[in-house]
C-alpha cells in the first residue's frame, strides 16, 4: 500500500475512534445523570446503542458528517443532562443534532430515524 493509501485508512481509524469516543461520553453522562429516570436512561442507553453503530456504518462514506452527528449527540445529552437547564442552549443543539442528518432521508433512512428519536427523547428530558 502506498503512503496515500495509508494515509486515508489512518484518517477513517482516528474518524471512526472519534466517534466511539464521543458516544462513549455521551454513555458515561446518560449513567451518572441522576436526574433521568432509569426507564428513560435505559431508552436512551438502548438508542445511543443503535446510533452508534448507524454512525459507525455510515462514517465509512461520510466521515466529517458521521463526527457533526456525534458531536451533536453530545452537546445535547449535555444539555438535557445539566442540573440547571438553559432551554435556549438544549433547543439549539437539538437542532443541529436534527440538521446533522438533513439530506440522508433517503439513503441512511434508519440513521434519520434513531437521530430523530434521540431528539425527541432528550427534549422531553426538558418538560
Amino acid at each position: 500500500m502506498n503512503w496515500v493509501g495509508q494515509l486515508s485508512l489512518t484518517g477513517v481509524e482516528s474518524g471512526g475512534r472519534m466517534i466511539e469516543d464521543t458516544i462513549g461520553k455521551i454513555e458515561s453522562r446518560l449513567q451518572a445523570a441522576d436526574s433521568i429516570p432509569e426507564e428513560r436512561r435505559g431508552e436512551l442507553l438502548n438508542l445511543l446503542s443503535t446510533l452508534k453503530s448507524e454512525v459507525a456504518e455510515f462514517s465509512k462514506t461520510h466521515g466529517e458528517q458521521a463526527e457533526s452527528i456525534a458531536g451533536f449527540a453530545e452537546i445535547s445529552t449535555h444539555e438535557a443532562t445539566r442540573l440547571e437547564q438553559n432551554p435556549q442552549l438544549l433547543k439549539l443543539s437539538l437542532e443541529g443534532l436534527n440538521s446533522s442528518v438533513q439530506g440522508f432521508e433517503e439513503s441512511h433512512p434508519r440513521l434519520v430515524q434513531i437521530v430523530g428519536a434521540v431528539t425527541n427523547t432528550l427534549s422531553n428530558l426538558g418538560i
